[in-house]
């Protein structure tokens, strides 16, 4: 019995250590946080002013830097390739315009097409003619390929070769007065003809042989040959030629 009582005192008296132990260590540690940290203490500017007694606070001062009148006193610097090297002090000048240099070479002016005559026509499709100086296509149609083909199925037939064979036989190496330039002129150009006063153009579309350009003046001469049903717009006229 007496063991029992000895070992229940002896367990009290352990925790009751144990417990100063921890206190003491608590007192310590909240000592050293005391020392290290300083009192703050917040001060408040003494030339804030007052408020007013309507309750309003005073406006601030404008501490806006004047950026108009600094751009204005800034010095322009040259934008010369020359000057990019030089120091600031001796690029640091107001630019001045000076005048255009003169042109290192004559300007030519373009050429402007003037009436001529063009001889031994060749005429490569109706409406288009190979001259020595080039290739002229007539002022008014569309230019028409030779391999253009006209009908369908049985009564389809080769209107392109057929148009070109007619005005060969019109134009029979006669020559041309046409708008052309002076010079040989590079690839296609367009222009108005003449063949003795008549207008090789003209007679394409009277015969049906071409078709009118956009605002062209022989619109209403390619709708009465289409009317009409003749060269593009008819039958293949080689079956209604009589026997010679």
């Amino acid at each position: 019995m007496k063991r029992h009582l000895l070992t229940f005192l002896g367990g009290l008296a352990a925790i009751g250590l144990t417990v100063l132990i921890l206190m003491g260590g608590q007192a310590t540690i909240q000592g050293r946080e005391s020392a290290a940290t300083p009192d703050f203490t917040l001060e408040t500017p003494d030339d804030i002013p007052a408020a007013e007694d309507d309750g309003t606070l005073p406006e601030p001062e404008n501490t806006v830097p004047d950026v108009a009148g600094q751009e204005e006193n800034k010095p322009t610097r040259s934008i010369e390739p020359e000057s990019f090297g030089m120091p600031e002090a001796v690029t640091a000048e107001p630019l001045t315009r000076v005048e255009a240099r003169a042109p290192l070479s004559e300007l030519v002016a373009k050429a402007e097409p003037e009436l001529q005559v063009l001889r031994h026509p060749t005429a490569l499709s109706a409406g288009t003619i190979q001259f020595e100086n080039g290739t002229l296509q007539l002022d008014g149609i569309e230019p028409q390929s030779a391999e253009r083909q006209c009908g369908e199925g049985e009564k389809a037939w080769p209107c392109g070769l057929v148009a070109r064979t007619a005005f060969r036989g019109y134009l029979r190496a006669r020559a041309l007065r046409c708008m052309v330039p002076a010079d040989k002129w590079q690839g296609t150009i367009t222009a108005r003809c003449s063949i003795s006063d008549a207008d090789p153009a003209q007679w394409l579309a009277e015969n049906g042989w071409a078709e009118a350009s956009a605002n062209s003046p022989l619109g209403d001469s390619v709708a009465a040959a289409r009317a009409k049903k003749i060269g593009f717009y008819g039958d293949d006229p080689r079956g209604a030629a009589p026997e010679p």
